[in-house]
């Protein structure tokens, strides 16, 4: 299973699931595997993003409470968050965003591992999957799992009071709704990219987040986008493309999209 894909010094990583965390990094041109990194003392793992400034990248662990650091060269250190992470963003202070869903928080770490502050989400913000800061401070959260009566893409304030814009509420595959919207990537323009695990496909939203086009369809994918990862730079959409059958991850693979 692939838990996490993000980009970090012209290199591709990714992370999978072998019985402990393990990162594989792919050259971004040739695809060509690298080297293999390893998450020490890992748990159990649920997203990884990077940060180019400080040339690291940030792994959640869900049991232990933890997000593990790693730089280049796999030297690891471990910072608590005191709640469970799910998933993981950097914000444009190079800090990282740790969303905890349980608590309906956002808590946002400094390069030391500091707690600097949290973000109480409003209430009908439920199970919270993602959140990414946009350079006005104002958040982008998904949220809503398998069993939710509202599944959204919400902008939200910067101090989590209140809901800006929304995308989404009932659960649906209408062009205007999402089945399960999992991760989010967000380009220089305030686009917005959802990946939707439930309708199997990834949607473009406008910064108002009006439905702008799918930039990647059903049959496009084996299985299901759960990972996101996107380079600006080179216009291109990283999706972890995750094959789900019987309740069990069988299989994984990055596809690579222009956009």
């Amino acid at each position: 299973m692939i838990i996490g894909v993000t980009l970090l010094a012209g290199e591709i990583y990714v992370l999978r699931w072998k019985g402990q965390g393990e990162i594989e990094v792919y050259d971004i041109v040739t695809y060509s595997l690298q080297r293999q990194l390893s998450v020490p003392d890992a748990q159990r793992l649920t997203d990884m993003t990077s940060c180019e400034y400080y040339r690291c990248v940030y792994i959640s662990d869900y049991i232990v409470e933890s997000v593990h650091k790693l730089d280049a060269h796999g030297v690891a250190t471990r910072w608590k968050v005191n709640d469970q992470p799910w998933s993981l963003s950097v914000n444009a202070a190079h800090n990282v965003l740790v969303t905890c869903p349980r608590v309906r928080k956002v808590k946002e770490l400094n390069s030391r591992g500091d707690i600097v502050r949290e973000v109480q989400l409003p209430i009908d913000v439920i199970n919270p999957s993602h959140a990414v800061q946009l350079t006005n401070g104002q958040l982008i959260v998904c949220h809503g799992r398998d069993d939710a009566a509202v599944r959204r893409v919400c902008v939200i304030t910067e101090d989590g009071g209140e809901i800006v814009h929304s995308h989404g509420g009932q659960p649906g595959s209408d062009i205007g709704q999402r089945h399960v919207p999992r991760r989010l990537a967000v380009d220089n323009n305030g686009f917005v990219f959802v990946a939707d695990i439930g309708n199997r496909r990834v949607a473009l939203l406008s910064p108002t987040l009006d439905y702008v086009r799918d930039v990647v369809s059903s049959d496009q994918l084996k299985g299901q986008p759960r990972r996101l990862s996107l380079d600006i730079q080179r216009r291109r959409l990283y999706v972890a493309d995750i094959e789900y059958v019987n309740g069990e991850f069988t299989a994984g693979r990055i596809v690579v999209f222009s956009i």
